[in-house]
């Protein structure tokens, strides 16, 4: 096991900029996740790091060695491809075979490993099956026991179950948390999807469309507490409300059309001052929604109910305030409780708890 050190990295395309003074730590012996949307430099950091592509200027680092010029085989690095990348004229042993018989490495010790990483990724009853005999999650499994019967110090994963069907790519993704914990390689995962990030990450970079490193952190952390309005809205679904923040004995945001609200102004809010423009961010599920009005000490706005969508696990409210902007509420749906009969253009009450509203300079 062994981080990764990105230091200062740049490259371009025709002269246009994907990767600009670009810095990043991956730690050791993590699931790493690198989300953002198209155009972030995602792909493009990660066939820096594989040695698929060179750098224009910066260095890269595996653990203290700087391998930023170091041939593809000679990293101890391994990909794992969107489109698997397998070969159709060999069987599944000879594709997961293949990167040791190029090794040179003794026929009964590639017997060995062959066998034992097929039998971990339950492909023992398919080991001489022809690759197109295989289902998609089966050949996703055979690209990653060839990536990682070579021992790698580093799995990179380039949007790998995008090509699979939702129920599948959830299946994958356990299997892949499952592979990680086993055997503690550095896993370095690519996506825009953030269900699969929140599964998944032990870590997230967040890259912005500018090739930039918009917010680092566990899950939770990127969740619950957000760094900008972009981070907010591209990790989960958040209302995102514009106001003006007032500084007085009890801090608040001033919402045109709305009112004011109070909000937590924390240790991490230097830059919050009386009077500047700020972002509120308040997640759908983190607000409660009924048709009676309750003497609770926390916020409360009152709207209509312009739309209702059921999503099984949870009901999604869209609530028409005062000033015509739409306010997401998630109701969790309990089977055995009776819940209140919340109907299409009920007039209703909106509360939240001002620690559960994020406050944002951008």
């Amino acid at each position: 096991m062994r981080s990764i050190r990105i230091v200062n990295v740049t490259k371009s395309y025709d002269g246009e900029n994907i990767l600009k003074d670009f810095n990043l730590t991956i730690p050791s012996g993590q699931f790493f996740v690198l989300l953002g949307p198209s155009g972030s430099g995602k792909t493009t950091l990660l066939r820096l790091i594989a040695g698929f592509e060179s750098v224009d200027s910066g260095k890269i680092y595996l653990g203290d060695n700087d391998i930023t010029n170091e041939p593809i085989n000679k990293r101890k690095i391994n990909t794992v491809f969107q489109n698997y990348a397998l070969f159709p004229h060999l069987d599944v042993f000879d594709n997961v075979a293949y990167g040791l018989k190029v090794k040179k490495v003794p026929n009964d010790i590639i017997e060995q490993k062959v066998t034992k990483i097929i039998e971990v990724m339950r492909l023992s009853k398919h080991i001489y099956k022809p690759i197109q005999q295989l289902s998609g999650g089966q050949q996703q499994r055979v690209a990653l026991a060839r990536a990682i019967v070579n021992e790698p110090d580093v799995l990179l994963l380039d949007e790998p179950l995008a090509a699979l069907d939702v129920k599948l790519r959830e299946r994958m993704l356990m299997e892949l948390v499952d592979l990680q914990n086993n055997f503690k390689t550095t896993f370095v995962y690519v996506t825009h999807d953030q269900n699969e990030a929140l599964t998944v990450g032990h870590n997230i970079a967040v890259l912005n469309e500018d090739g930039e490193v918009e917010q680092f952190g566990t899950p939770k952390e990127i969740y619950e507490f957000p760094a900008s309005s972009f981070a907010a809205t591209f990790i989960g679904t958040t209302n995102l409300l514009k106001g003006v923040l007032e500084i007085g004995s009890e801090p608040k945001i001033i919402i045109e059309g709305l009112g004011s609200f109070s909000v937590v102004i924390d240790g991490t809010k230097k830059w919050a001052s009386n009077g500047m423009n700020v972002f509120m961010s308040l997640r759908p599920e983190k607000i409660r929604i009924t048709k009676k009005e309750l003497k609770l000490n926390e916020n409360h706005i009152q709207g209509k109910v312009a739309s209702i969508i059921y999503q099984g696990r949870f009901t999604q409210y869209n609530v028409k305030l005062a000033n015509n902007s739409i306010i997401q509420v998630f109701e969790q749906n309990e089977e055995h409780i009776p819940q209140e009969d919340i109907k299409l253009h009920d007039n209703v009450n909106l509360y939240w708890q001002k620690e559960n509203a994020v406050l944002l300079e951008k």
